[in-house]
């Protein structure tokens, strides 16, 4: 007797981070189903509150297990398909870089980039260039621009999750004008939209708005 896979569900809107994990999703190949919450009010409602009491998307459930957080979804996307070869193998010296990668992202760098949207970052003193865990927005820039310059991608000649994330963060910061244009940015991120899943789940989240308008 076959045992089922369990199932593979992601919560999700698509002008929300959840437009990232899609794309891993289509990367993998994987077959995953799909429940669209709004923000405000299906995002906050009890049921989805017991499985992530942020009340925020992404979160993927996996038969009884459940991830949130965008960067631990991908990771453990990443190890789930590792055929996909979208993460450097565990004894890689190439890991500690992928990692290096992803953690920045989820942490330091969307920290400052929201900061920045909000007006937060606008007169900051030195104490608190000094106190917060990006420091300065200069700072992430320049953290940003050297990890990507001249790079195909981040982690050897294999493209994995954190580059996924990445591209889909400096995207995001494009469109919010939260990063200055630099040709660093553009040169590395373009091709990566490119990649046939990553258009795939663009034309899935155009087809989710038209059919679904928020």
């Amino acid at each position: 007797m076959t045992t089922q896979a369990p199932t593979l569900r992601l919560f999700f809107h698509p002008r929300s981070r959840a437009a990232m994990v899609r794309w891993m999703l289509e990367e993998c190949g994987a077959h995953y189903d799909i429940t669209r919450l709004e923000f405000h009010t299906s995002m906050k409602a009890p049921d989805y509150l017991a499985l992530n009491p942020m009340g925020k998307v992404p979160a993927l459930t996996h038969g009884d297990t459940v991830i949130t957080e965008t960067a631990a979804i991908l990771t453990y996307l990443a190890d789930l398909f590792p055929e996909k070869n979208l993460a450097p193998a565990t004894g890689n010296p190439l890991r500690g870089s992928y990692y290096r990668w992803m953690f920045f992202l989820a942490g330091p760098a969307d920290a400052a980039l929201t900061a920045k949207y909000f007006g937060h970052l606008d007169q900051q003193t030195p104490e608190q260039v000094f106190m917060a865990g990006y420091g300065s927005l200069d700072d992430v820039v320049e953290t940003l621009r050297l990890a990507v310059a001249g790079k195909r991608y981040l982690c050897g000649d294999q493209f994995t999750a954190a580059d996924l994330f990445m591209a889909s963060y400096l995207h995001w910061a494009h469109l919010m004008k939260t990063l200055p244009d630099l040709p660093e940015f553009s040169a590395y991120t373009q091709p990566l939209l490119d990649r046939p899943a990553s258009l795939r789940s663009i034309d899935l989240n155009t087809a989710e708005l038209a059919a679904q308008p928020a």
